[in-house]
């Protein structure tokens, strides 16, 4: 969009090209289809509307434990979006999240690291009371990093430089981390700490992670062009809440059925359904047991495996 009828101090060629390699456009990749289609997170998503809509203290943070769905959430918030499932406010907003990654490289000081940075906060600030513009929502994963207190952190600090445009209302931030990392670097700084609303995203129980596996099912069914059965997913969730304990759902029952799907094409190639000996052997791979230890079936346990190798050599039947 043209900005030569405003005097903004962040011209919109140089906002484009800023967001453009220093950000992900959330908004867009749903419109392309990218994400997987986010289930039982409705009332999350809600949560995260309300907050936007206010006037004030409209930032939210979403805590959780790693491999909860938390970023999953932002794509669900995207796609709420694309699909007008929003109120009006919210219509066309863009959901984008910094890349700090990509930010950071190249430079050799906090100060030409802020000279990146500044200008993206500025930009869309200045077009926030203009309703001609979009809606700009700038997500920012594992948030506490930008946080003065924290060590090692190429970012650490940045929250000074955001604090001024939260403090005015002219910026809407979506943060993101666990509740110890939040309560330990962001929840240290008052200020910023009551700018932040709480978004707590539960652990999936076995239930809630076998629909979600059931509601992203088709697009691993279609990349792997293999069929994926209630009774493999099943078996899926239930091998990882009984024997992947140091991880969280839904993750770690994604991972396995697409590492399962992957290992089907590899060594079952001939057979255009998910096995369950596929799901055990992956099972199998990031646990250490074997295979023949997580079902009735009968594996010959004269097969030696070692998950050193990452089993790849475990092709043949068993």
């Amino acid at each position: 969009m043209s900005d030569k009828n405003y005097n903004f101090l962040v011209p919109q060629e140089e906002l484009d090209e800023l967001l453009s390699l220093y950000c992900r456009n959330f908004t867009t990749l749903a419109q392309d289809g990218r994400f997987d289609k986010i289930v039982g997170r409705d009332k999350e998503i809600d949560q995260v509307m309300l907050i936007l809509l206010q006037r004030s203290r409209k930032n939210a943070c979403m805590l959780a434990p790693a491999g909860v769905g938390k970023t999953a959430l932002v794509a669900g918030l995207a796609q709420a979006i694309v699909t007008e499932r929003v109120p009006n406010y919210l219509k066309n907003a863009q959901v984008i999240e910094l890349d700090m990654a990509a930010m950071a490289a190249g430079t050799n000081s906090p100060a030409e690291f802020q000279e990146r940075f500044i200008p993206i906060c500025r930009g869309l600030a200045e077009r926030y009371q203009y309703p001609e513009f979009p809606r700009y929502i700038m997500f920012i994963d594992e948030i506490h990093t930008i946080m003065p207190t924290v060590k090692g952190s190429a970012y650490a600090g940045l929250s000074e430089v955001m604090k001024p445009y939260m403090t005015v209302g002219d910026l809407h931030i979506l943060g993101a981390t666990t509740l110890d990392e939040f309560r330990e670097y962001v929840a240290a700084d008052p200020a910023l700490d009551r700018r932040f609303q709480k978004v707590h995203l539960a652990v999936p129980n076995v239930e809630e992670t076998t629909m979600i596996l059931q509601g992203i099912r088709g697009s691993y069914e279609k990349h792997h062009q293999l069929t994926i059965t209630d009774e493999a997913i099943t078996e899926i969730v239930k091998l990882t809440e009984e024997h992947m304990r140091k991880r969280n759902q839904p993750d770690k029952s994604i991972i396995t059925m697409d590492a399962a799907c992957a290992w089907q094409n590899m060594f079952r190639s001939e057979e255009r359904t998910l096995s369950l000996e596929a799901v055990y052997m992956m099972v199998a791979k990031e646990t250490g047991l074997h295979p023949g230890a997580l079902s009735d079936k009968k594996f010959d346990r004269s097969e030696t495996f070692d998950p050193s190798k990452n089993n790849i050599d475990t092709g043949t039947k068993t």
